[in-house]
């Protein structure tokens, strides 16, 4: 097997993976006795536990890039409008809306019950009342270059946010842009106070102060993050009874999954999110069921996730094998999806067989993919050598370790067909980088719905969205798929942009930019102490109906 990687001896690396493991559990226990005496021991049964691996960078919602930051700024932070676990728009802090089409204007008319956070820079009082000034604030501050926010590309379509008092917010857009009430839902377009940001200055992102259902208590990064309950929240549930049930949130910053894992079956933690090849075995069967012994204490929940994993070719490259339709075709062709997600992913997936809109997004269709089909790959396979007389074709896939077990799959596969694959592993960053840059030929990616539309996987294949300026990873470019991804834009209604997303989905499946490998699932394990705990097709974790008994 061909495989560059940065690690050189597994043997060694192993012995400090667990020694380091064992270190990390022992300082996680110690973690957890010191987060109790910030949240009192007597009242766990009201404190909601989870685990970050990936450490948390701001609390800052013009920070909330990814879900490390998002999941505790959803905790925090209120924007006008709310999405539920079936991705259906619902009032937030706006009460109503109207949108005028023939001028793409929208007037938001807020809620006068809702309040920040109790907090020093509000001075005697503590605190006041949200207005359509700090929305305007909020808003305009996300593309303020001293901000420097990496969601500043969500205001691109607009053109002014203007409070027209303090109840009514209106935003006028330079163009129609149907998605963009579903992507006021993001946590980059939470209402924060100016008073706070202008006190704390930088270091807001570790003094956060909001409206949300939780309120910050302490921050020790890289440690732990506890929030408190917001005893002013707005919200209600159906009985009249005031939202959060939860008295706190801690959250603690193991980086290793299996240390994770053995917090949770210890009780240390209520729930983890998603699967890690480290303890995939030891809790859900190969057909994606809970093992026996863990049925009477853990819930198994599962949704659509709005992830497509994918393998992308850079297509401003001279190399034959990345500009050949038909050897791009068939590698689409050459290995066995239904297979990989069964044995690599314990089921845990939606083999992408339909191209690259992922299942739960409207624009979702049965379109012809791509099929196992190893002598389809094949003959596509003499169709190249034909055409360029290279008789040993080469690609290398530039990955990650976590998703190296599938690249070796899809490796094998290819090689026996007479496709040569090499795998270059690397850190997660470097990854980032590279693909960013146009340095990788292949890459393995992912993309995971910033909004609830399937314009949002569309804007991969957009040619004026090429990087650095936008998603566009493999700089395909087609005019006619440029002309539909422009006429959508200005189409309000989902059904008829729906047959457009399709068109497009169906023309670029064709060309074979990508090589889809599978549509995620969101996967929670979660303690059967806790009930309330909702899973939806974005992974968006929302504590503020969870219960959790003693």
């Amino acid at each position: 097997m061909k495989l560059k990687s940065p690690f050189n001896s597994v043997d060694f690396s192993s012995k400090i993976c667990s020694l380091w493991g064992t270190a990390l559990v022992f300082a996680s226990i110690l973690c957890f006795g010191s987060c109790a005496e910030d949240i009192n021991e007597n009242r766990d049964h009201f404190v909601f536990r989870y685990n970050e691996h990936s450490n948390i960078s701001s609390l800052d919602p013009a920070f909330a890039r990814d879900q490390r930051n998002i999941w505790p700024a959803n905790q925090l932070f209120n924007g006008l409008i709310q999405l539920d676990d079936s991705l259906q728009i619902k009032p937030d802090i706006a009460k109503s809306w109207e949108i005028v089409d023939s001028t793409c204007t929208y007037y938001f008319t807020l809620r006068n019950d809702v309040f920040f956070h109790q907090n020093k820079v509000f001075g005697k009082d503590s605190t006041r009342k949200v207005t359509a000034h700090d929305f305007e604030y909020s808003f305009n501050r996300l593309v303020d270059p001293k901000v420097a926010s990496p969601g500043s590309w969500v205001m691109n379509n607009v053109e002014l946010v203007k409070a027209e008092n303090d109840s009514v917010l209106k935003i006028l857009m330079k163009n129609s842009f149907p998605p963009f009430l579903g992507m006021l839902g993001m946590r980059y377009f939470s209402v924060v106070p100016k008073e706070a940001v202008a006190f704390y200055g930088n270091e807001f992102r570790r003094n956060p102060v909001g409206t949300g259902p939780f309120q910050f208590k302490l921050w020790e990064e890289n440690i732990k993050l506890v929030l408190r309950r917001n005893n002013q929240y707005f919200e209600i549930d159906e009985k009249g009874n005031q939202l959060p049930y939860l008295e706190a949130v801690a959250i603690t910053f193991l980086p290793d999954k299996q240390s994770e894992f053995l917090q949770f079956t210890q009780g240390r933690l209520d729930f983890i999110s998603g699967l890690d090849n480290s303890f995939k075995d030891e809790i859900i069967t190969t057909t994606g069921q809970l093992q026996p012994n863990y049925e009477s204490s853990v819930t198994l929940s599962t949704s659509p996730y709005l992830n497509t994993e994918y393998l992308g070719f850079f297509m401003n490259t001279e190399s034959q094998e990345i500009q050949s339709l038909p050897l791009r075709q068939a590698i689409n062709y050459g290995f066995d999806r239904d297979k990989m997600v069964k044995y690599l992913r314990n089921g845990m997936g939606i083999p992408a067989v339909n191209g690259m809109i992922p299942k739960g997004l409207p624009g979702f269709d049965a379109i012809e993919g791509y099929d196992y089909n190893p002598e389809k790959a094949r003959e596509l396979l003499a169709q190249y050598i034909a055409e360029t007389g290279d008789t040993q074709p080469e690609i290398t896939i530039g990955t990650n370790s976590q998703y190296l077990d599938i690249c070796e799959y899809i490796q094998r596969e290819l090689e026996k067909i007479g496709i040569n694959v090499t795998i270059d592993v690397m850190p997660p960053s470097t990854l980032r980088q590279m693909k960013s840059s146009g340095e990788l030929p292949i890459f393995r990616a992912s993309w995971i719905a910033d909004y609830p539309d399937a314009e949002n996987y569309l804007s991969l294949f957009y040619s004026e969205n090429f990087t650095p300026n936008g998603p566009n990873y493999t700089h395909y470019k087609n005019e006619t798929f440029d002309s539909l991804y422009v006429a959508a834009q200005n189409i309000s209604t989902i059904d008829d942009r729906k047959r457009l997303y399709t068109q497009m989905d169906s023309l670029v499946t064709s060309q074979a930019p990508v090589v889809p490998l599978f549509y995620d699932m969101a996967v929670r394990f979660v303690s059967k102490k806790v009930s309330g705990l909702g899973i939806n097709p974005q992974n968006l974790l929302v504590l503020k109906r969870v219960k959790k008994e003693e």
